[in-house]
């Protein structure tokens, strides 16, 4: 289950990327996602940002669409990122595919 990618994949207009802001402003960026009619939204995450990722994913599912949504997919992997002084190490990737169930 588990991949590894050099290059990161183009970013489309049904992706959340979880950085370093508050778990709620990722929750409702998903939540107006969903209300404008897409159906199946990704959101990714890296590094120390993957437990917010999995905690927006949760309270989406739990707390304001409980019912509404299911976890269609998740796949986790690894990218090769240079740091400032020139070493490459190893970042954990995560991406789950939040879909609205029918």
């Amino acid at each position: 289950m588990s991949s590894e990618s050099q290059a990161p994949s183009p970013i489309s207009s049904n992706v959340v990327l979880v950085g370093k802001k508050p778990v709620m402003n990722y929750v409702l960026a998903t939540l107006t996602l969903l209300n404008q009619g897409v159906s199946e939204i990704v959101v990714k995450a890296r590094g120390r940002a993957i437990s917010k990722a999995v905690d927006t994913v949760e309270i989406v599912r739990s707390r304001f669409l409980p019912d509404k949504v299911e976890i269609k997919d998740i796949k986790i992997g690894s990218q090769v990122v240079t740091t400032a002084d020139g070493r490459q190490t190893r970042v954990s990737t995560i991406e789950i595919v939040l879909a609205k169930k029918e």
